[in-house]
């Protein structure tokens, strides 16, 4: 049960991430560049849950 909270969390948390990243005011390459940054960061922490690392 504590491993699908966690789960739903990270996910929420990286979607949240990436809505408030589309919202900010520079251009679309360092958009682009923190959208990447932040799945991988996202895709780590899922991974972390899931008892792979």
């Amino acid at each position: 049960m504590s491993a699908a909270i966690s789960i739903l969390v990270t996910i929420l948390f990286v979607v949240v991430v990436l809505y408030l990243v589309q919202k900010l005011p520079i251009d679309s390459r360092m958009k682009q560049m923190a959208q990447i940054v932040i799945l991988i960061v996202g895709a780590v922490s899922l991974l972390r849950s899931l008892g792979v690392f």
